[in-house]
């Protein structure tokens, strides 16, 4: 057994309940943070690969516990579905020799490595381009970024089958009484009712701004979803509820050549034929991709225009997959704003290129940082 490494685990921890936060500057915790945080996961690495060592050859009835799941789940102080997890991701990743790298040496989190390797059996040649990901980000953009991986050369009319037969609801009451549910709707479905969900939202948070209160969007959210099932909500959305994405000769053709593409923005891949059926309905934005530049679309002031906010809302090329916030690490795609990159109070223009999506949050940052750039007076200082 390699005891020194046990006893220094042992002074580690000795060492952490000395440590006092506030006798540290913020930049001396972001750091202290930052090194923990790769230290944790290369611990938590080694645990479950030890844990499923000792749990292949039934060590853990020697502790009085049925299952492994269960005796891991104690030393964890965890459920047992996470356990469970824990266990799954060491396994999953012996047949990934790059993520168990980037896992064992504390780059990657045990939830990263496992999704990267309970995918590699469908998309082994996708593990490098996935490690990156997971490298510079976190579960969220990697989850995406598999899910966009599996569905990229997926059959169109197969995935329509293989989402309806998914569709689900559920409801129940939670410790303090609360009613949560959840769903899982086919895009055509979902996206409408999300879209204009969150348009209403970001209505009422803004109400609620000018009174002076902030709340969290996803109370606004709830709001919007009770009103608008009590046919009680006001006003219209501003976010249209659907948007398609087809090549013009693939749309009037009916079906797809190589090259070609049919998909929801935030939502994925459609059969062109679905494409067809959504153009009838009055909710339908835009099929586009007919040779057309979007960044001819330009004009001054702050109003974006509908032809604009068409272009911005299906977010950034080849992709084209909706807006997300631009701010590193961030990708939030609910509660954006459209920040000018060059202010118009510098002279900026309400252009495609000048303008980029922003959660309120980093858009309130990237206008504190204008201002002290001296770039939200400029205009009116010349002008005088």
């Amino acid at each position: 057994m390699p005891d020194d490494l046990w006893r220094l685990a042992q002074r580690l921890r000795e060492a952490l309940c000395d440590v006092d936060p506030s006798v540290l500057s913020p930049k001396e915790c972001l750091a202290a943070v930052e090194r923990l945080a790769a230290t944790e996961k290369a611990c938590a690495a080694l645990r479950v690969r030890l844990a499923a060592r000792a749990v292949e050859h039934g060590a853990h009835r020697d502790q009085g516990f049925p299952t492994g799941i269960d005796w891991l789940a104690q030393q964890m102080g965890s459920t047992n579905g996470e356990a469970r997890n824990a266990l799954d991701a060491a396994r999953s990743v012996e047949d990934c020799p790059e993520t168990k790298a980037a896992l064992v040496s504390g780059e990657l989190s045990l939830a990263q490595a496992h999704e990267i390797g309970r995918s590699h059996s469908e998309m082994p040649d996708a593990e490098h381009e996935l490690v990156e990901v997971a490298r510079t980000s976190g579960l969220g953009a990697l989850r995406d970024a598999v899910r966009d991986r599996r569905l990229r050369d997926a059959d169109p009319e197969r995935l329509r089958q293989r989402q309806h037969r998914l569709r689900e609801f559920r409801h129940w009451r939670d410790r303090e009484g609360m009613v949560r549910i959840s769903g899982a709707f086919t895009p055509d479905i979902g996206l409408p009712i999300v879209n204009r969900i969150e348009a209403d939202a970001d209505r009422r948070r803004r109400e609620r701004r000018v009174e002076g209160v902030e709340e969290p969007f996803c109370a606004h959210a709830a709001d919007a979803l009770a009103a608008m099932l009590s046919g009680s909500g006001k006003g219209h959305a501003t976010r249209s509820e659907l948007v398609v994405v087809c090549d013009l000769a693939a749309y009037r053709r009916g079906h797809l050549h190589e090259g070609e593409r049919c998909h929801l923005v935030g939502g994925g891949l459609i059969p062109v034929g679905l494409a067809r059926t959504i153009g009838e309905d009055a909710f339908l934005k835009a099929v586009v991709l007919d040779g057309v530049d979007i960044r001819t679309v330009k004009h001054f002031g702050r109003h974006i225009n509908a032809e604009l906010r068409t272009a911005l809302e299906l977010g950034s090329p080849p992709g084209l997959q909706g807006a997300e916030c631009v701010e590193a690490g961030c990708g939030r795609s609910y509660g954006l704003e459209w920040d000018h990159v060059d202010p118009v109070a510098n002279g900026g223009s309400t252009s495609y290129d000048n303008l980029q999506p922003r959660c309120w949050h980093h858009h309130r940052d990237k206008t504190e940082r204008d201002r002290r750039s001296g770039l939200l007076g400029r205009v009116a200082h010349q002008r005088e």
